[in-house]
């Protein structure tokens, strides 16, 4: 509640806590931006991938105000998103950790790694954006990298993992995490 000084309250539409449904929006929101920017500017077609999604109950108090009252995901979604860039297919999940010690492989699930591992095989340019948000950090990590290490033993890769084996990506403005430098750099041998 906001109260102002002529003794109206007004309540705030923010929601202030942090749900684990909304814990990579931020990194999701930048991303969506950078993918409008690439798009915008002809530079490539990359977009978010909608869940799929069973819708079982609607709840129709009246025609404009119908509500979906049940639903369920019809199958395990693959990666977060893909697209096109320079001929070559792109396909990457973008995770956001909570955590200032590791990265915790219950994060990604083993239908995405496969997911990850099939499009490698087939030649698409396959990764994995992490954000360390307590630390402000958004690596760029090689799928097969961390597919290696995801058949290991270890549940979860210490942050200098990150840091030794992924490319920091500086934030900016427009575009806002300019993942296709990386891509152009160690891909594409430096094309323009």
């Amino acid at each position: 509640m906001i109260q102002y000084p002529n003794g109206k309250k007004i309540k705030s539409n923010i929601d202030r806590t942090l749900s684990a449904t909304n814990r990579g929006m931020t990194l999701e929101n930048d991303l969506n931006l950078t993918n409008e920017y690439y798009l915008e500017l002809g530079i490539a077609n990359i977009h978010k991938k909608p869940t799929p999604v069973q819708i079982v109950t609607v709840d129709y108090p009246k025609r404009s105000a119908a509500k979906i009252t049940e639903a369920y995901f019809k199958v395990p979604s693959t990666t977060d998103y893909n697209g096109v860039y320079k001929g070559k297919a792109i396909d990457f999940e973008a995770k956001e950790c909570s955590s200032k010690t590791s990265f915790p492989f219950a994060s990604i699930h083993p239908h995405q790694i496969q997911h990850l591992e099939s499009v490698i095989k087939h030649g698409a340019i396959a990764f994995i954006i992490i954000r360390f948000s307590k630390m402000n950090e958004t690596y760029y990590v090689d799928a097969s990298k961390l597919i290696c290490n995801y058949y290991g033993e270890k549940r979860s890769l210490p942050y200098s993992w990150f840091q030794e084996e992924g490319i920091l990506i500086p934030m900016g403005l427009c575009p806002r995490i300019d993942y296709l430098k990386i891509i152009d750099q160690f891909y594409l041998g430096g094309q323009k």
